[in-house]
């Protein structure tokens, strides 16, 4: 019986899991937009709302806590200085899941997992 066991193990052991899980919430960090299968965006947009609420407090010990698990940085003092920012008037719901289809290989369903207020960059180019 599986009572009170949460979290997906996705086939992978713990260690692969928890590497894997750090390496796409940096990414996300990142790049703001990343796209993966369901059941991992899943996951992990539960472990990157966590992160922005350690944000969002802004102490040194919460700086702490989101570099034991972002491993860089950069990318936490992007997530602390700038990303933050974003939300400081919103009571969760950080990330946005967009379901996108199946892949060509293996009809796994995939999404694209976001920052709420991720705005894509289009350049346009004049014709002069």
């Amino acid at each position: 019986m599986r009572h009170r066991k949460s979290g997906r193990k996705l086939g992978r052991t713990t260690s692969h899991r928890e590497a894997m899980f750090r390496n796409m919430v940096t990414s996300l960090f990142e790049h703001e937009r990343i796209v993966t299968t369901t059941p991992k965006a899943k996951e992990a947009r539960r472990l990157a709302d966590k992160m922005i609420t350690l944000a969002k407090k802004g102490d040194l010990h919460a700086r702490r806590q989101a570099l034991s698990f972002i491993r860089s940085k950069d990318i936490v003092a992007k997530l602390f200085d700038v990303i933050q920012l974003q939300f400081v008037d919103r009571n969760g719901g950080y990330t946005r899941i967009i379901q996108t289809g199946v892949r060509q290989g293996d009809a796994a369903a995939m999404a694209i997992l976001e920052l709420v207020g991720y705005q894509e960059n289009i350049v346009v180019k004049s014709d002069n």
